[in-house]
């Protein structure tokens, strides 16, 4: 890991900002945007900066990788965050968030059954699980109260199966530059966006779009933690390897928590800040050994 640390930082930096973009969501729904609309706008104004700074190249090289930058579109794009948005409105934002944020676990566990690469080390499996355990500390904050709502915790499940399945994907496509791919994400997944409108068709009131704290939450959606992000991710995940760097996701919550007590109010207690520690040592542990190659 000596030697891509750089980019292991860059990782743990878009994951951190990726957390902070569930206190946006929550704001903009509150604001009385819709989750398909919300991902809509922010993605349209991710590609176009894209297209404004990198035009070139329209295709892939094959059909099959075209294919595959498709299904990067719905599981990195469309199918995730609606259905992650979604949840977050009609379910119990701990259940979501515990059940969104276990996607490096889910990516391990696909990872080991169908790539012939990949091996179970002690490593491995202990930092996962202590990193889960953090994880559920920093979610519950506090409020060790599990409550079902078996629509809302499956669409948190769609939505960490998809993101699980956008990490392994991004393997096969190390032939191909970050930015390229990134454009084609936002392409693919606002393409896919299209049939939420004909069961939930647009209502939001444009001019509400320019409503300053609209309109911020929405900048940073868009150029930050899609257009700046998804493209840094892209690259981190080619250099220090897609399941490597997948991992950081589990620190999400920490500036999940964070933006929520300074935001939304919400509190903070020592059992989240026991499990930040629990979550940086369970990373710790996984990138000791297998950090040294790429996933």
């Amino acid at each position: 890991m000596s030697k891509t640390w750089h980019y292991h930082l860059i990782a743990i930096v878009v994951v951190l900002l990726w957390g902070v973009t569930f206190v946006n969501s929550k704001v903009l729904l509150n604001h009385g945007l819709q989750a398909h609309e919300i991902f809509t706008l922010r993605f349209l104004l991710a590609y176009v900066c894209i297209w404004i700074f990198f035009p070139r190249r329209l295709f892939a090289k094959s059909w099959k990788d075209e294919l595959t930058l498709a299904l990067l579109g719905i599981t990195g794009g469309s199918l995730y965050f609606v259905a992650e948005n979604m949840a977050v409105k009609i379910g119990y934002v701990t259940n979501v968030s515990f059940i969104v944020c276990s996607a490096p676990l889910f990516a391990t566990l696909i990872a080991l059954a169908l790539c012939k690469d990949m091996k179970a080390t002690g490593s491995l499996i202990c930092g996962s699980l202590l990193s889960v355990a953090g994880l559920a500390l920093v979610i519950f904050n506090g409020q060790i109260i599990l409550r079902l709502n078996p629509l809302g915790d499956t669409l948190a499940l769609v939505a960490s199966l998809c993101w699980a399945v956008y990490t392994l994907l991004l393997r096969r496509l190390n032939s191909y530059g970050s930015v390229f791919i990134t454009r084609k994400v936002f392409f693919y997944g606002l393409l896919t966006v299209l049939p939420y409108y004909i069961i939930w068709p647009w209502d939001f009131p444009l001019r509400e779009v320019l409503h300053p704290a609209v309109l911020g939450n929405l900048l940073f959606l868009g150029m930050v933690a899609s257009f700046a992000c998804f493209a840094l991710w892209s690259w981190v995940s080619k250099k220090a390897g897609a399941l490597a760097v997948s991992n950081y996701v589990y620190l999400n919550p920490i500036s999940t928590t964070v933006a929520g007590a300074l935001v939304l109010g919400e509190r903070l207690t020592w059992m989240a800040a026991l499990g930040s520690v629990m979550i940086l040592a369970g990373l710790y542990v996984i990138n000791r050994r297998d950090g040294k190659r790429k996933a």
